[in-house]
């Protein structure tokens, strides 16, 4: 919020001016009151301004993720037209791991360089495909290349399913590889200490006896 210190002042003059001027109190609780409620609305405006959404931090990023979200609704939707079960079951995969995808995110914005192509690509491919294997289906069209599509839209579907987790799993992979270094360090201590292990139970054995 630009004028924050404004709105602050004017806050703070207000509780100054109306115990001081219109209750005849003394001037130093005044403005000791005054005081009090220009730095209240300055902790409360400073909370408002951290509390931005992504939609006031990033409008491009979160335009993408609304519109990610939608497609991912029209998944969920065609799931049920699909005939094949394998079929019904990779696409409820990918659109439960769209979903995580999307989570981690909007809880850490700097993760979408990973995901560009995600977004920009493979997600409204796999719109089109999804929706003309339905389309096909539900014609019943029993010409070779109606069947030889259904034969690579499944295989296709079946791939996105793997790759869609493999994406998942790439935006946690430094977060795993430096809790994983943070560990060897933590036990490295603990050894280094003499309480790796089960010593720490020993050590309170030995102590009870």
């Amino acid at each position: 919020m630009r004028n924050k210190e404004v709105v602050s002042a004017v806050v703070g003059g207000a509780f100054f001016a109306i115990p001081y001027l219109g209750m005849s109190i003394a001037l130093a609780p005044a403005l000791a009151i005054g005081c009090v409620a220009f730095g209240a609305s300055e902790l409360v405006l400073s909370g408002v301004k951290g509390k931005e959404s992504l939609k006031d931090t990033d409008r491009e990023l979160y335009l993408k993720i609304t519109e990610a979200k939608k497609q991912n609704r029209e998944i969920l939707n065609l799931i049920p037209k699909v005939e094949s079960v394998e079929t019904r079951n990779n696409l409820t995969e990918i659109y439960e791991t769209i979903i995580k995808i999307l989570n981690t995110i909007q809880f850490n914005p700097k993760k979408a360089k990973q995901t560009n192509n995600f977004f920009d690509y493979y997600l409204p491919v796999l719109i089109k495909i999804v929706k003309k294997y339905d389309e096909v289906e539900n014609q019943k069209l029993k010409s070779e290349e109606g069947k030889e599509f259904l034969v690579k839209a499944d295989k296709m579907i079946k791939d996105t399913n793997k790759a869609f987790s493999n994406i998942l799993a790439s935006l946690y992979q430094n977060d795993i590889m430096d809790a994983d270094a943070e560990m060897k360090v933590y036990n490295l201590m603990l050894k280094a200490d003499g309480i790796a292990g089960n010593e720490i139970m020993k050590g309170s054995d030995e102590d009870e006896e």
